[in-house]
């Protein structure tokens, strides 16, 4: 029977924004994440157009790791770890995005991290950008609106491609691209923010201005993954969607159809267009009910057929239903909500957690593509306790990535070739989406709070044990 393959990818995932912290340290330029705010479950956080006194702005320090790298990427290969996915920020390397020349510390800051993982053997596992547009383009040409940020990607990729081409094997060029589908992608993903200052879900929404901007992203992808293909053979290139699964309330055939057309657009629309190269028919209909016109240049079709990707990643956290019933419960979650299910628990933040659900998106996007996938990002995040003697007995995640990890080898038995498994927030970070330290996903615990006071140690969870033993028998013993 299959199981996981002997070279499987076990590691875990992290942003530069939400753990590296020295905002401006070494000459990093602000990005759109330095611009935000605190916040909380019921409060939202803000964008700020310059930085406010007596306001604390969680991605400035996070947990440090610019300055704790050693010591972190030391307790990764603790745990066992052979893959590390984190990220690049783009304003460490072009501070505002529209430089002529990298900054040369910013590079060497990587050279470091990636170094320090080859030390212990752990594959480094790069996103280009995860949700850290530079501010700068944000006031200039509203974020990826403009199409002169295709170039200026372009450029960062390069001078990072021929960094790292020698230590460096696996990219991947969006994080989350889908979030250019919905209304928070403005903030998160494109930085269509121009001029908005408040509420992170305040922001005025233009699906006009959205796909037009994800457009320019889908564009810069293909470019820079034609060029590594090119220039670099011995690079693999990943496209990364955060796949929302959509079930039926019902079987009731008007269900069944509106939870087709979310998948389609939600989460096959990005990545049909990453995978097979060519915008799918399906989407022809919801632009024009939507009166969305899509400008293109001439070329822009053929990059697209010609900057394809070699594997599929994707996050993974919970499911939702559709219905056309107006009077269904409703349940918050990553990026969107929508009706509840009522066979689910959820954490305490409301996701539903439904391990079974991977398995049948493992099995979905397997039998669309059939081509290697990766799951880069599945946990939970949850209020964690340290008691009296410092242990954190965190069962309930011990329970939640389990069962999975056994829905996983259940796909893997299905015929799904799946590369590895990198859990979010392998060491506590601050939350993207509010801005809080109090919703912890690690293995590890950093001693860093809401209010931004903390010593900023380390300390290792019950499941720091639990998964080094998962890593050692590769999945067998969980």
């Amino acid at each position: 029977m299959k199981t996981f393959r002997k070279d499987f990818f076990w590691g875990g995932a992290t942003a530069a924004n939400q753990f590296e912290g020295a905002w401006n340290v070494d000459g990093k330029g602000p990005s759109v994440s330095d611009m935000c705010t605190t916040g909380s479950k019921d409060t939202p956080k803000r964008i700020t157009a310059t930085i406010e006194e007596n306001t604390l702005y969680p991605s400035h320090e996070a947990i440090d790791f610019y300055h704790h790298y050693k010591e972190d990427i030391k307790l990764f290969a603790d745990m066992g770890f052979n893959v590390f996915r984190f990220s690049i920020a783009w304003t460490r390397i072009f501070p505002t995005g529209m430089e002529k020349e990298p900054n040369e510390a910013g590079l060497k800051f990587y050279d470091n991290v990636i170094d320090e993982c080859r030390k212990y053997n752990i594959e480094p596992f790069i996103t280009i950008s995860h949700y850290e547009m530079p501010y700068a383009l944000v006031e200039k040409y509203n974020g990826w609106y403009g199409r002169e940020c295709i170039e200026l990607f372009e450029r960062y990729c390069h001078a990072i491609f021929d960094r790292y081409k020698d230590k460096v094997v696996y990219w991947l060029t969006f994080n989350e691209i889908n979030a250019g589908t919905m209304p928070m992608g403005n903030v998160l993903s494109l930085g269509t923010v121009q001029g908005y200052t408040g509420p992170i879900t305040g922001v005025k929404d233009d699906p006009k201005i959205r796909y037009q901007a994800l457009h320019h992203q889908f564009v810069a992808s293909a470019r820079v993954v034609k060029y590594a293909h090119e220039n670099y053979p011995q690079f693999k290139m990943g496209n990364m969607i955060c796949f929302m699964t959509t079930y039926p309330a019902t079987c009731k055939p008007d269900d069944m159809l509106k939870a087709q057309r979310e998948m389609r657009m939600k989460n096959w629309f990005c990545s049909d267009i990453m995978v097979r190269g060519y915008y799918p028919e399906y989407a022809d209909r919801y632009f024009e009910e939507n009166d969305i016109n899509i400008k293109m240049e001439e070329g822009d079709l053929e990059i697209l057929k010609e900057g394809t990707v070699d594997f599929y990643t994707f996050s993974y956290y919970m499911s939702i239903c559709a219905s056309t019933d107006e009077n269904e419960k409703l349940t918050g979650g990553n990026l969107m909500g929508g009706v509840k299910n009522p066979y689910l628990e959820a954490s305490d933040w409301g996701w539903q957690i439904d391990p079974k659900g991977l398995r049948w998106t493992l099995n979905s996007i397997y039998d669309r593509y059939h081509i290697p996938m990766m799951v880069v990002e599945n946990g939970l995040g949850a209020l964690d306790t340290v008691e009296a003697d410092g242990s954190i007995n965190d069962d309930y995640r011990i329970d939640y990535l389990r069962k999975h990890i056994l829905e996983m080898k259940e796909a893997v038995k299905d015929g799904v070739d799946l590369m590895g498994y990198t859990p979010w927030g392998c060491i506590d970070l601050v939350s993207a989406s509010t801005g809080e330290m109090a919703k912890r996903y690690g293995f590890i615990y950093v001693d860093k709070h809401d209010d931004g006071t903390g010593t900023l140690s380390r300390s290792k969870k019950k499941s720091f044990d639990w998964f080094k033993s998962v890593i050692e028998s590769n999945g067998e013993n969980i």
